[in-house]
This record gives structure tokens, sequence and C-alpha cells, in this order.
């Protein structure tokens, strides 16, 4: 999945109709209802404020309202947009102010999710990947050495300690667990061990 690179906002005019994009990051339905609420409050004047979004680790929480706009024409399409991206845990708030010309269902729905996809294209996306967490432990002698190595290589290193042993934390995608032991082994000789200790989500460049 994906993930908005930051908050913030764009803005289209179609037919003397100003269509106001703002975009946020939302870690719950909580966050999203509340975002929702305070453009609502700041744009109390506009004809519209329709809303979609799109929550949780596989997308599973989606919601989109017209605001009083033809059903399907506003909400609808805001969501598809964010769906279509591949997004999750962003909000989106259209507002419209009305600029006497009507659009048509058509219309609308190419305004509304026209001002979503513009608006992500302004803020950028981060993609985000589910990696394993790994602590690889070897004595002192080697642990030098294996921490510069494993620093130089494309893992990420996300830590050092120094215990009764050194203690190197690595992540790495699940997909190359088994290719790491192998190489783990002939960078140490087969001195070094390694357990799985979780996994976290980092936010890449797509």
């Amino acid at each position: 999945m994906r993930t908005i690179r930051r908050d913030g906002e764009h803005e289209l005019e179609i037919k003397r109709s100003r269509f106001v994009c703002a975009l946020a990051r939302a870690d719950g339905e909580d966050a999203a209802r509340a975002f929702i609420a305070e453009r609502r409050k700041e744009h109390w004047n506009a004809s519209h404020n329709c809303t979609a979004y799109v929550l949780g680790e596989d997308g599973g929480v989606q919601r989109s309202s017209d605001d009083g706009e033809p059903a399907g024409t506003a909400g609808v399409p805001m969501l598809e947009v964010l769906r279509h991206r591949g997004l999750t845990d962003t909000v989106a708030v259209v507002t419209r102010y009305f600029g006497g010309t009507k659009l048509g269902a058509g219309g609308l729905i190419r305004a509304y999710g026209g001002a979503v996809s513009a608006a992500v294209d302004a803020v950028g996306v981060l993609e985000r990947r589910r990696l394993l967490l790994v602590d690889v432990f070897a004595d002192y002698v080697l642990g030098g050495r294996l921490e510069s190595d494993l620093r130089d290589s494309s893992l990420t290193v996300r830590g050092v300690a120094y215990e009764d042993r050194v203690r190197i934390e690595v992540a790495l995608p699940e997909s190359d667990l088994d290719g790491f032991g192998l190489r783990l082994a002939e960078m140490t000789g087969g001195r070094a061990e390694f357990e799985v200790r979780g996994a976290t989500v980092v936010e890449v460049e797509p």
C-alpha cells in the first residue's frame, strides 16, 4: 500500500466553480472525522464539502460522502482515486464553491475525481513496505567488521548493541530472509547467528 507524502491542498477551477481538495494522513476514523470537521468549519460557507477516506494496513476501511451533490457524483469518484492510487491512511475533502454553471453528473464526477488526483500529484506519495526485524549475533572479534559489511550492503541496519555479544538489528523484506541466512554464513564463516524478532512498516520512495 501507499500513503501521501505530506498533508496539503490543491485547487482547480472548472466553469467558475472552485474545487479545493485538502489531503491529510489519518491513523484512524477519529482522526479522519476530525479533519473533515475542521475543513467543514473552515469552509462553512462553501456549497459542498465532499469527503472520502481509506484507512488501515490493507485499506479495509473506506467511506465517502456526497454532501448534497447528486448521489455518486462526488464522494465515490473521490474514493475511487484513492483506491486506484493504492493509498491508505489518507483522507480527502473537496470543498466546492459554486460558480453559477451546472456541470451535470459526468462533469461533477470528473471534477471531484480530478481534484483529488491533482492534489495527490501535488503532495506526492510514499510506498509502505513491511520488513522483518532480524537480530544478528556475533562475538566481539567479528562484530565490528560484520557491522561495516552489513551497512555497506543494501540492508537497513537499525542499531547495534554491545551485550555479552554484539547484536546488530537489521530490517529486510521477508522474501530475502533465506538469502540473508546464506549471505551471513558466507560473511562470517558460519560464526554468526540470527533470529527474527518482529516486523515493522517503513515508508520509501515508490
